[in-house]
Parts: C-alpha cells; sequence; structure tokens
C-alpha cells in the first residue's frame, strides 16, 4: 500500500491545474477543466478497475475523505465491493424511506390508481368513505408496513356483527391496499386483511351474523294502482322511475341512459343498448323497449332534445342524482319502498302469474344465468321471447 497523507488541507484549497493528485491509500483528489474539485476512490475489485466518487471538495474536507478512502480499504479487505455496499446502502435507506409511507396515504394512492377502472362514479366515494370512517382513526397514520391482524381487527370487529355488510367491504378494501403496498414494495410478507386462510379462522362467517335486508317490494298486485299514482306526478324523476318500472333496469342504467344506446326506429320494436362499462356483470345488455317505455323516452326527447342524457338533472350536462328516486318515492307517501324492489316485483309476478321459463325473467333483469359453461355454450340473450315477456309486463302494470 503507497503511503497515505501526501496532499494537504493548503494544496487541496490552492491547487487549480485540471488533474488528478493523489494522496495515498486509493484516495484522489480530482480537479475538473472547470476547476470544480471533488474526491476519488480508485481501486480494483477482482481484477477490475472502479472509480468511485465521495464527495465534493466544498462539502468533504480533506480528513473526511481520508476516512472514506479507509473505509473503502476495510471493505475491500473484507472481499466486499466499496461500490456495490454503497448502492446497497442506498437501496435499503430508500427503502425504509417507502416503508414510512403511511396506510392512508397508500390508500389515496390506490384509489387513484384504480378510480379510472371503476364504472360506477359513486364507488371511489364509497371507498374513502369506508375507510374513512373505520380504518384511518384507527392505523391511518402508521406506517403500511407496520399494520398487522391486530389493528385489522381492531377496526372491523367492532361492526362485524352489527354492520356485516359494511364490515366485510371494509375488510376486502383494507386487503387491496395492502396488497397494492405489498406489491409497490412499501410491506412484505403475509396480507392480515386476508379473509381465506386467516381472519375466516378468527371472525364468524358473515352468513352467520349477517341480517339479510331485502329491498321494500311492492306486491305485483298493488302496482297498477301505484303506476296510475305515479303517472300523476310531474317531472324528470317521475317519468325515470315509471321507464325503469316498465324496463326493470337498475337505478344506475336508467339514470346514466343517454341517447346513443336508444334505437326508437329499430323493425320489430324499440331498443335500448346499455354498453358493458355501465352493467353490473360487465357485459352488454340489450333491453325491448314496450310501447309504454318508448312513449317516455320520445316525451323525454320532445322535451329536452335527443341529445346527452335521456333524463337530464338541473345541472347542465348531468344526469338525475341518485336519489331522485328516493325523494320521489317519499313525496309520494311511500318511503316503504326503494326503487331497486320493483325488479323483486316484476320477479314475483313473472314466477306466480306467467309461463315464463324462469331463465327468461334472470335474463330481463340482466343477472348471469347459469354456470360459467352454460354460458359459454349459450351465447345468445333471447331477446325475442324477452320482447314478448316485458310486453306483458308493461300490460299488466298498466291495467
Amino acid at each position: 500500500m503507497a503511503a497515505t497523507g501526501k496532499l494537504s488541507a493548503r494544496k487541496v484549497a490552492t491547487v487549480k491545474e485540471p488533474g488528478r493528485y493523489g494522496d495515498g491509500g486509493n484516495l484522489w483528489l480530482n480537479v475538473g477543466p472547470t476547476g470544480a474539485k471533488s474526491w476519488l476512490v480508485r481501486y480494483r475489485f477482482q481484477g477490475r478497475a472502479r472509480v468511485m466518487g465521495v464527495g465534493s471538495v466544498d462539502l468533504v474536507s480533506l480528513a473526511e475523505a481520508r476516512e472514506k478512502a479507509l473505509a473503502a480499504r476495510k471493505l475491500l479487505a473484507g472481499g466486499i465491493d466499496p461500490m456495490d455496499h454503497r448502492k446497497r446502502q442506498f437501496e435499503a435507506s430508500a427503502m425504509d424511506a417507502a416503508r414510512a409511507i403511511t396506510f392512508e396515504t397508500a390508500a389515496e394512492s390506490y384509489i387513484e390508481a384504480h378510480e379510472a377502472a371503476w364504472r360506477n362514479g359513486k364507488h371511489k366515494g364509497q371507498w374513502r368513505s369506508t375507510l374513512k370512517t373505520y380504518a384511518y382513526p384507527v392505523f391511518g397514520d402508521r406506517p403500511v408496513a407496520d399494520v398487522d391482524t391486530d389493528l385489522v381487527l381492531k377496526a372491523i370487529e367492532p361492526i362485524w356483527s352489527s354492520k356485516s355488510e359494511t364490515a366485510s367491504r371494509l375488510r376486502g378494501r383494507i386487503e387491496s391496499v395492502l396488497d397494492w403496498a405489498t406489491a409497490r414494495g412499501y410491506r412484505e410478507g403475509e396480507n392480515p386483511a386476508r379473509w381465506r386462510g386467516h381472519l375466516q379462522n378468527i371472525l364468524p362467517a358473515k352468513s352467520k351474523v349477517q341480517k339479510v335486508e331485502h329491498h321494500a317490494a311492492l306486491p305485483y298486485a298493488e302496482l297498477p294502482a301505484f303506476m296510475e299514482a305515479l303517472r300523476e306526478q310531474v317531472g324528470t324523476s317521475a317519468r325515470a322511475l315509471e321507464f325503469a318500472i316498465l324496463t326493470v333496469a337498475r337505478t344506475s342504467e336508467v339514470l346514466g341512459a343517454t341517447w346513443d344506446e336508444i334505437d326508437l326506429d329499430r323493425d320489430g320494436g324499440a331498443v335500448w343498448t346499455i354498453p358493458a362499462d355501465r352493467m353490473k356483470a360487465g357485459k352488454e345488455h340489450r333491453v325491448p323497449l314496450p310501447p309504454a317505455a318508448a312513449r317516455i323516452v320520445q316525451d323525454m326527447g320532445t322535451m329536452f332534445g335527443r341529445t346527452g342524457y335521456v333524463f337530464p338533472g338541473q345541472r347542465k350536462g348531468k344526469p338525475l342524482s341518485n336519489m331522485a328516486f328516493l325523494m320521489l318515492l317519499r313525496r309520494m307517501g311511500r318511503g316503504d319502498l326503494t326503487a331497486h324492489g320493483f325488479r323483486s316485483t316484476f320477479r314475483d309476478w313473472v314466477a306466480e302469474t306467467t309461463s315464463y321459463p324462469s331463465e327468461i325473467a334472470e335474463q330481463a333483469l340482466a343477472h348471469i344465468v347459469g354456470s360459467a359453461v352454460e354460458r359459454a355454450y349459450r351465447r345468445g340473450d333471447v331477446f325475442e321471447k324477452r320482447r314478448a315477456l316485458m310486453a306483458d309486463w308493461a300490460r299488466s302494470v298498466n291495467q
């Protein structure tokens, strides 16, 4: 090993000629063409020459540079490449910083990353609301790497029996955030919110504690009188609910209906084609419109024009509010009912008063029918049979 201490603090401060000046012990002062000065540690590792920068002269003194060179020589003596060692240290520090990310920050990042794929605009709000109410107060400010089974249970156990559906969704959302954090390198190990093989051994199954709640439905025998009262109501909300009942479509499907989905001039009768990205099952759904439903659409076009939403809200370019049907039913003195419940009314009517096969009714409701194998072989949507069914349904409700 060459002698060390060849440079002095004065030499370092005054030298101006570009070049490299050795201090010994692998340490070199590098003076660049512009006069900038920095420290280099030059060495060989496994027969390969390497040069490692250890800082600017403005930031690292001669004494400090010698300490860095000494540390590098000790690593070399132990068979360790100083540059590889430093790289690993940087990576470890970056990982430690990443792991300091809080659960709330991870959750918000997850929501932002996935909201574009969520078909329902309410989904983002529901995700954030659930986590903000139940998870953030418990471990929102904790590093996501530190979230363990005890913390997850602390958030979901208090509502597991009293609000089983909410608790189940909360658990699933925590699990998704933690999976995302693991994939991004913010945490390691098993997911403490995982149900199968983990929390299922700690908590009772949701089916054991869940109170079954059905959407309030009107008996089909009372529907004609209700429809008569509904037709007396003025406003877009009333026409949209009437349309929803006649088509047995979901509320979100009706409120989001646009004119480019409607074909009033189709041979054989009007058709409403709902694209896959607006359907719960993620599959395009064609709805045969009975004459009464087609007339409602025509009236909407006369009132508002045939562009944008079929049932526009008060705000320009926006559909009716998700609360429109609920508020309408309350104004009618029927707060005991829900819009979704009319789908149950339809299902009861089909089963008890008609001879239509069950699968035809299920197709009309846009439910998934049969196993995956059965669906693969049955590619049609029994459209013409559904048109006959919906015509009979419209006549029944409009008696």
